[in-house]
């Protein structure tokens, strides 16, 4: 049963503290990882550059490919576990948690599938698209060697979400940071060695660095849990592994039905950045706009780390609350957040057209690539107005388990208004790269206006009624105090991390 009948339009400046508290405890770590996972991807596209600006181009554009038919869909799909996973800690449904990680791990590993042969023949994709023909060629080179990070994805999107939907979020804090450390000798030596495939081999290794850190830190934990006095969670035995098998089997329906859209919405975002990738190839001097792209698609990636960590904070803390039937916790969760949001986007805004020469100047030094990126940065800062509290508000839509209205959000945004905007202005108007960026521009504000609206008209005692259909009654013992107590392991050491990697490799 939920908790308040009735939700105050008011939250008291205490509530709002105490939430974020709460939030920065999920919140940091997530901003390391994400960092973290930024620092690779700059060091990946800063390699491509010191290669020249052909090997600059062709990686932008299979960088675009991959994000737009890979990368994008194994992130969405795993997205689709997250309000599952955070109402189910609010609820203490073990069970449900450990079999929607096993599920979406498959899920993961069988999409993966289809797109490894998509890959495999970018080459006469990108002719057959007009692409020209020594840019394509290095494109195909940088997605081959690329293959195997889909293996790693499909396992590390998962960890992290279920790792964050329980705010234990320190372990891979700690070895993406380490992983992220060790990809710039790894880089810097592998492509001075392979070349274009070196980088693509180092990101990729990087990745499976992260895996093997985090088993060392499992050893580690495991070991140290089995000997201490206290009986944690990961002392626990496994589920038989009959039981394991037929719930992997059973129950697929709301994950899929969260699943699906929850792609659909992260692609229609995604495919908008990296196909304005594509659509700068058919621009006047496609080798200096798409190098351009390049740096740009690295300062939105920057720029969205704040965003990120937000959505994916705010996502897991209203799933808590709704899951431990406490609908006025989850509000004062999306209202912190989106006050944190509008903060993050001026700082952003400010940044990109202050720092917009020496920015560019961290990936090139070609006067034609650096002129038009500083001209085109402050329109990305001005996207980012509008782009973090949206992005935001999709955290609290997922948390909600609504990623549906998200997807319809995006899909009449960026393609209904945007997409025809963009072309127009680059094309017909002849505004080129600029006009691109424009079309960029209206879609978010749009989209940010939409998602608005939409979390602000939330019913949250609905929502969490909503929440208890699908996990499960709150427990009684789960609220002391005000406060979340889902299991023992949260407050000691931290040797939970064995499990969620057993539930997959054992």
């Amino acid at each position: 049963m939920v908790a308040q009948n009735h939700i105050p339009k008011y939250f008291t400046f205490a509530e709002i503290f105490e939430e974020l508290k709460r939030m920065k405890d999920i919140g940091l770590p997530i901003t390391a990882i994400n960092l973290a996972s930024y620092l690779k991807s700059m060091i990946s596209v800063a390699s491509l550059g010191w290669l020249g600006r052909l090997e600059l181009a062709g990686g932008a554009l299979a960088i675009g490919f991959t994000n737009i038919t890979g990368y994008s869909v194994l992130s969405g799909l795993a997205l689709g576990m997250e309000p599952i996973s955070s109402q189910a800690c609010g609820s203490r449904n073990r069970d449900l948690l450990f079999a929607t990680l096993r599920r979406t791990v498959l899920l993961l590993l069988v999409a993966s599938l289809p797109i490894s042969l998509l890959w495999l023949h970018l080459h006469p994709i990108l002719l057959l698209l007009n692409q020209d023909p020594a840019v394509a060629a290095v494109a195909a080179t940088y997605c081959l060697f690329s293959l195997p990070d889909l293996l790693a994805n499909s396992l590390l999107h998962p960890i992290r979400i279920h790792l964050r939907s329980q705010g234990d979020t320190l372990p891979l804090m700690y070895c993406s940071s380490l992983a992220a450390l060790l990809h710039l000798p790894l880089a810097a030596i592998l492509t001075k060695m392979l070349g274009v495939p070196g980088v693509a081999v180092a990101a990729f290794l990087t990745n499976f660095n992260t895996l093997i850190f985090l088993l060392a830190f499992t050893t580690f934990t495991r070991t140290r849990a089995t000997t201490g006095k206290c009986e944690t969670f990961c002392c626990a035995p496994l589920q038989p592994p009959g039981e394991a098998s037929s719930s992997l089997v059973a129950d697929w329906g709301p994950l899929l039905k969260l699943a699906l859209p929850s792609c659909l919405g992260v692609c229609l975002e995604w495919w908008w950045y990296e196909l304005m990738t594509l659509a700068s190839g058919y621009l006047d001097n496609p080798r200096v706009t798409l190098a351009t792209s390049a740096i740009v698609i690295q300062t939105t990636s920057l720029m969205y780390t704040l965003p990120t960590t937000l959505s994916a904070t705010v996502s897991a803390r209203v799933g808590n609350e709704l899951g431990a039937g406490r609908p006025l916790r989850a509000q004062v969760a999306a209202t912190s957040a989106m006050a944190l949001a509008v903060v993050g986007s001026c700082i952003s805004l400010a940044w990109a057209t202050l720092g917009r020469e020496a920015w560019g100047r961290v990936f090139t030094d070609d006067g034609e690539v650096l002129k038009l990126t500083k001209t085109v940065l402050p329109l990305i800062g001005l996207c980012e107005l509008a782009n973090c509290p949206q992005t935001t508000g999709c955290g609290v839509l997922r948390g909600t388990g609504r990623p549906a209205v998200g997807a319809w959000i995006n899909l009449y945004s960026f393609y209904l208004v945007g997409a025809p905007i963009a072309a127009i202005l680059a094309f017909r108007v002849d505004l080129g790269f600029v006009g691109l960026c424009l079309g960029l521009l209206t879609a978010q504000v749009v989209c940010a206006i939409s998602v608005a609206a939409a979390t602000w008209s939330t019913d949250w005692e609905k929502e969490a009624t909503r929440a208890e259909s699908l996990v499960g009654r709150a427990e009684a013992e789960a609220e002391q105090g005000g406060e979340i107590v889902f299991l023992e392991e949260v407050v000691h050491g931290r040797g939970v991390v064995g499990e969620y990697l057993d539930c997959i490799f054992l």
